[in-house]
């Protein structure tokens, strides 16, 4: 299936969202009504690859069935999966619908080391990965369930390319941008973007300045939430010449 074009996003939108965390992107979407953002459950596998952005390419499973889902369907280059690691283009994040079934692997070492020299920002899955100790070691962002050794054949059968998916519980849709650090995965529809990008952008910046304060010894009223008085004091911080100028 080939998903319908979309406009480019502004480099800038994304580079504000690289600059926020998924606790302030989620806060952020909060404030707009959207509740049910957060790919609950999935944890950073790749600790010394960057932070994650990128657009959403989504991939989807069924339950596999034992006539169909042989070793010998990776003989075909077009099978689903494979299709999706080489169509995978960079600045994109390969997000696999898994139904949250872990017992099988969704992928392993070899295929996302494909996706690593193809420039893909990123991998999403709500199911487990195999390889995991070589995986850890790929400068890829990646976020899983979980470990497991058997081979995905045995639980997942891949059927769709670039459809809206359900991962860890959230709605994904392909062109959405998906957003990871420490804590984990957020997704920002794609139409929100320029407005949550810098929302979440001066959030930081200013949550920034509370933190500072707070580690001071400032009290938390009227420092957080921030009062008249501090958020005054924030704008004639921004204002105020660097020790570099």
């Amino acid at each position: 299936m080939t998903a319908t074009p979309q406009a480019p996003l502004n480099p800038d939108d994304l580079a504000a969202l690289r600059e926020a965390s998924t606790a302030t992107i989620t806060t952020q979407l909060f404030k707009h009504g959207l509740r049910n953002t957060f790919l609950a459950g999935l944890g950073r596998v790749t600790p010394g690859a960057p932070r994650m952005v990128g657009e959403a390419f989504t991939l989807r499973y069924i339950p596999a069935r034992e006539d169909i889902d042989t070793l010998d369907v990776y003989d075909d280059y077009d099978h689903p999966q494979r299709a999706a690691v080489e169509q995978v283009g960079p600045g994109q994040v390969l997000v696999m619908d898994c139904r949250g079934e872990g017992r099988a692997a969704s992928a392993g070492n070899i295929l996302l080391t494909r996706l690593s020299v193809r420039g893909a920002a990123g991998v999403v899955t709500d199911g487990t990965l195999r390889d995991f100790g070589e995986i850890e070691q790929l400068p890829l962002p990646v976020y899983a369930s979980g470990p497991a050794a058997m081979t995905n054949l045995a639980l997942h059968h891949a059927v769709d390319l670039q459809i809206p998916v359900g991962c860890a519980g959230v709605a994904i849709y392909p062109g959405d941008v998906l957003v990871g650090d420490a804590d984990g995965v957020v997704c920002v529809p794609r139409h929100l973007v320029p407005v949550i990008a810098r929302q979440a952008q001066e959030q930081e910046r200013l949550e920034e300045f509370i933190t500072e304060r707070v580690a001071a010894g400032a009290p938390l009223r009227g420092t957080y939430p921030a009062d008249a008085e501090t958020l005054r004091a924030y704008e004639e911080s921004r204002l105020a010449p660097s020790v570099s100028d």
